[in-house]
């Protein structure tokens, strides 16, 4: 029988360790928030939410409604995505193994006993207390060492460096409330182009490049949220998973098989 994966979290990253697991032969099921807020929309399976289904790469992702949708969802080979930020689901299905891929650079609830091995992504938690693994994030020599005592490096709050940029990448919220989207994810862009506005306020490109995450179209947003990038390289598939996130997938499904390997 399939062990039983629990990702918490669709986001970008966490879809590089989802596509990792479902390709090696675990039944993988997500758990996300009622609306997510995912920036790099076309490769994060939080979009099923919306969608209702996303196809990433190889693979399909579906939004489940009910506890027998998972089970339905998992017997035809697709990934269940089911909203359920409290992790209620894990009362009813035993988790052989769960993940936390939020990356929220903090614990939202993550307890080393709510499944028979626990594994978190990036700073907040402490291997060996609040999980069993901590995988790391931040980029550099050490991304996706696995942390066995302790934890990962702290957030440092710079994205990373591509091609000389970093925080000229990012694009935040100007102010409070509902956004609208000039650009989408995929369109190039020059500096000083209009990608978003906020009540009446304009999010200009601060580079020339490609618009590689932008967050959905008319959600509620706050000042100083991030809400979307634009990567230098035009050239970029912004269609496929990132080699940071494909670097943590790997790791994870190593944590994974460690902690899963006097069991089989």
């Amino acid at each position: 029988m399939k062990k039983i994966v629990v990702v918490r979290g669709g986001g970008d990253i966490a879809t590089g360790v989802i596509q990792k697991l479902h390709r090696s032969g675990f039944k993988v099921l997500v758990l996300e928030v009622e609306r997510p807020t995912s920036i790099r929309r076309k490769v994060a399976v939080s979009e099923a939410i919306y969608e209702n289904k996303i196809k990433i790469e190889d693979f399909w992702a579906e939004k489940a409604e009910n506890p027998e949708d998972i089970y339905r969802i998992w017997k035809e080979e697709k990934i269940p995505v089911y909203i359920d930020s409290k992790m209620e689901i894990l009362k009813y299905l035993k988790a052989d193994v769960l993940v936390d891929g939020i990356i929220a650079k903090k614990n939202l609830g993550m307890k080393r006993d709510l499944a028979e091995a626990t594994i978190a992504l990036g700073p907040g938690f402490e291997a060996g207390i609040d999980v069993d693994i901590v995988v790391e994030t931040n980029r550099g020599h050490d991304l996706g060492r696995l942390i066995f005592k302790g934890s990962a490096s702290e957030n440092t709050g710079n994205p990373g460096n591509i091609m000389g940029y970093t925080v000229e990448r990012v694009l935040y919220s100007p102010e409070n409330g509902k956004i609208k989207n000039c650009k989408d994810i995929g369109d190039i862009v020059s500096r000083g182009d209009v990608i978003s506005e906020v009540n009446g306020e304009k999010v200009l490109s601060k580079i020339n490049g490609i618009v590689r995450g932008l967050i959905r179209n008319g959600t509620e947003v706050f000042k100083g949220m991030k809400i979307g990038d634009v990567d230098p390289r035009v050239d970029v598939d912004y269609m496929t998973i990132s080699d940071k996130a494909r670097n943590i997938g790997g790791a994870v499904l190593e944590a994974v098989m460690i902690m899963t390997k006097d069991k089989n």
